[in-house]
């Protein structure tokens, strides 16, 4: 009994081995592996985030004088005065804040800060 044990143990990996292989993969499965992940990558993140970036720079280029916006602060105000790098926000009577133009978070439609 012992040596018929002995003798499945010793010839199991040799039947592991002589096992025949499955087929082999083709080699056109991973360019069209990596070509699939970049189209949902671009889908996902690059073509979205390009489209945030076109819309604020849009948005920072058309800023004019009474203008009110939002700021990424929370800040709502209305544009005083629009500089190359900064622009001057009115939060309150005689209160007036400067800001670059990066920190505009949205344009708000007119008479958003009275109905506030």
């Amino acid at each position: 009994m012992k040596n018929l044990i002995a003798l499945a143990l010793a010839t199991a990996p040799a039947a592991v081995l002589a096992a025949p292989a499955g087929p082999a993969p083709s080699p056109l499965q991973l360019p069209i592996m990596l070509a699939a992940f970049f189209l949902i990558f671009w889908l996902m993140v690059w073509r979205p985030q390009s489209k945030r970036a076109k819309a604020h720079k849009n948005l920072i280029a058309e800023l004019s004088k009474g203008d009110e916006v939002l700021t990424n602060a929370g800040i709502a105000g209305k544009v005083m005065k629009v500089t190359d790098d900064y622009i001057q926000v009115e939060v309150a009577e005689n209160t007036v804040l400067s800001f670059q133009k990066s920190a505009i978070a949205a344009a708000l439609p007119k008479g958003t800060i009275k109905a506030i």
